[in-house]
């Protein structure tokens, strides 16, 4: 016992000198934030932080073997800078609501916890108060590894002339939640139909006697079940603490490769990192070979194409444009000189934005 003593006296001794070094942190934190200000300088620089989280990543590995989990380290180190970020200016962020819904996750995920979030109704509201300048950035869900591309998101791209300014993905994991202790005492189970459906096997087995009550959202099945002393809801993790309800059963989905990847969308471009990502639209003239002409472009300089998605231009019937992710920036020379030569040629081309990579592209 006296040398547990011991090595917790160390431990206290070691969390002491982290707080001394957090506050000294924070207090140059609000220095940068005034020296910006006054050279009217950007705030918010994201690209800042991912060059913090890739090199504190690499020395962890580098000098302790990776040690300390990789994920942690980058969660420790969101809130820190997220904190810091607060004292030089409070950033607004508005998401697809309601809270404790897997875009409110995201945007946790990708801010942190010290800024002042917006949540709003539709995905179109979202790109209204970024927009409007009444939030500084917005998040929205853009596809699924299940149920594929959302394609309200898209379609605003073609109305707003915002930017992709980052993108985060999550995995959908979904967990039973109640103020029960236990799975006993569980009569009826509320959720989204999108999650009952997908956690409809583990219920079969688990509660095939329970009754299944629907919700416009996972959240809103998370208050109702506040209220009630027989029934659990079927949400998230983040739902779990921000209701304060019990977690009876963990990770309940079907699928263990179920992923959304989400857009930070804001008024700005990004600089090149070097693991970028671009995004763009196209539009392809009605004839023959006009599309394979198109891409043969990016082909020639050697640019990869990660994704294309067709959608209507809502201009005239059967006219469509193509949305288009590929990798690289659009300043790095192979990105630089496909994109050139596609506007020699009188296409049509949006850049939505070159922005970082997920840090975590699988969650």
């Amino acid at each position: 016992m006296e040398e547990l003593g011991t090595w917790r006296k160390e431990i206290d001794r070691i969390d002491e000198e982290i707080l001394r070094l957090l506050n000294e942190r924070l207090g140059i934190a609000q220095k940068i934030g005034e020296l910006k200000k006054a050279s009217g300088l950007e705030i918010h620089v994201p690209e800042r932080e991912r060059e913090i989280f890739e090199r504190l990543m690499k020395l962890n590995k580098e000098l302790y073997g990776g040690k300390f989990p990789e994920e942690a380290l980058f969660h420790i180190y969101r809130e820190i800078i997220s904190a810091c970020l607060a004292v030089e200016k409070p950033l607004r962020v508005a998401y697809l609501g309601p809270k404790a819904t897997f875009t409110h996750q995201a945007a946790l995920e990708y801010f942190g916890f010290s800024v002042h979030y917006l949540p709003v109704s539709t995905i179109r509201d979202v790109f209204n108060e970024v927009d409007l300048c009444r939030a500084d950035y917005g998040v929205v869900p853009v596809e699924n590894t299940i149920e594929g591309v959302v394609n309200y998101t898209l379609d605003m791209f073609l109305e707003y002339d915002l930017k992709i300014v980052g993108e985060v993905v999550i995995p959908i994991r979904l967990h039973l939640l109640s103020n029960l202790p236990s799975l006993e005492s569980v009569k009826r189970i509320y959720s989204h139909r999108h999650a009952l459906a997908q956690c409809r096997t583990w219920i079969d087995k688990n509660l095939p006697k329970v009754q299944i009550v629907e919700t416009e959202s996972t959240a809103r099945a998370c208050e109702i079940v506040l209220e009630l002393e027989d029934s659990a809801a079927i949400a998230s993790e983040v739902a779990s603490y921000t209701y304060h309800l019990n977690i009876l059963a963990e990770n309940i989905q079907e699928s263990p490769n179920n992923f959304t990847r989400f857009l930070i969308v804001g008024n700005r471009n990004m600089r090149r990192t070097g693991k970028d990502k671009t995004s763009l639209i196209l539009a392809v003239r009605n004839q023959p070979g006009d599309l394979y002409k198109t891409l043969e472009s990016f082909y020639l300089y050697g640019v990869n194409l990660t994704k294309i998605e067709s959608r209507p231009s809502k201009k005239k019937a059967w006219d469509y444009v193509f949305f288009v992710d590929l990798d690289g920036h659009m300043e790095d020379e192979n990105v630089k000189m496909a994109l050139d030569k596609l506007t020699k040629e009188n296409r049509i081309i949006k850049i939505l934005g070159s922005y970082p990579k997920a840090l975590f592209e699988e969650g």
